[in-house]
């Protein structure tokens, strides 16, 4: 059963667009998963400017995983790592007591090419929000596959039908691509109290409803559901556990207010390390757009 369809919101960042599925206002979060953009898909010419490039910026109390269906994005962090990111890898960086990181469009401005993929946030449990900061990169061939007739799947993250990913994880969490051929059916367990299925392309149909491309199911806990490709299609599945309910303000993510208002403070007065090989750039702190809420109660 379906409790919730998200329409990603498309917002325009010059060179591409991204598609903002979480957090959204009447489901912040699926199980740790706390945002969730879209990056593209935009065929981009030779000489994107720089002004695309994501310049060093903080986090903390939190893990991104980078996973790309097309082009490349280089990543750089404060802890010395420089890593490119091609289609089917997975970039896992968590930043714990704080990180600073860039993202670049390096090879795409020489070359040109499409540019697709996804970038999640994974909320850390409480007691491991201030863990030390770590980057983990894994090749395509590292993951496992989940398949069924006329449906591939890769377990990008977490533990999924007895299978389980190399990609290490603070709490219990999957997070799936699944390829779909037109008519294949695969089934999600309930193997979690919180899970939804993001529709990458084509159309998939879940308890008698379609979803469109761009669009999240949110689905009821308790019994597992069969997604049905009506045409040839890809989706991610993911989902978990809940940690608790939390803050997000800019690229902060924390079960504290308190630690929110003193990482905003450390990025403002210079405190936190920049990446050594990004020039000394930096992405301003931007103002607060009205008052840090209470995190919303877990739904």
């Amino acid at each position: 059963m379906i409790e919730l369809v998200i329409e990603q919101r498309r917002r325009d960042l010059g060179s591409f667009e991204v598609g903002r599925v979480l957090p959204f206002a009447r489901r912040r979060m699926v199980g740790p998963y706390i945002f969730f953009d879209r990056m593209g898909p935009k065929d981009l010419a030779p000489g994107l400017p720089r002004e695309a490039d994501v310049r060093p910026h903080p986090h903390i109390g939190l893990s991104t995983i980078t996973y790309l269906f097309a082009g490349e994005i280089m990543h750089r962090d404060s802890l010395g790592s420089e890593q490119p990111i091609q289609p089917g890898e997975v970039n896992w960086m968590t930043a714990g007591s704080g990180i600073t990181h860039s993202e670049r469009f390096e090879r795409l401005r020489l070359e040109g090419g499409l540019m697709d993929g996804i970038q999640a946030w994974v909320a850390l449990p409480t007691e491991r929000e201030e863990i030390d900061p770590g980057f983990w990169h894994y090749a395509a061939d590292a993951l496992p596959e989940i398949g069924e007739n006329g449906a591939r799947g890769r377990l990008i993250a977490g533990q999924l039908a007895g299978v389980q990913s190399p990609v290490a994880v603070d709490s219990p969490q999957f997070y799936v691509h699944w390829q779909l051929k037109a008519g294949a059916r695969v089934s999600l367990p309930a193997d979690y109290s919180e899970r939804a299925v993001y529709v990458v392309h084509g159309e998939v149909e879940i308890d008698g409803q379609r979803i469109a491309p761009g669009s999240m199911a949110v689905l009821a806990a308790g019994k597992p559901v069969t997604i049905r490709a009506t045409s040839e299609a890809a989706v991610m599945a993911l989902g978990g556990e809940t940690v608790g309910p939390r803050y997000i303000d800019w690229n902060f993510v924390s079960s504290s207010k308190e630690r929110i208002e003193q990482a905003r403070e450390d990025w403002h007065a210079g405190r936190m390390k920049l990446p050594d090989l990004d020039n000394g750039e930096f992405i301003p702190l931007p103002p607060r757009i009205g008052e840090l809420r209470e995190p919303e109660p877990m739904s």
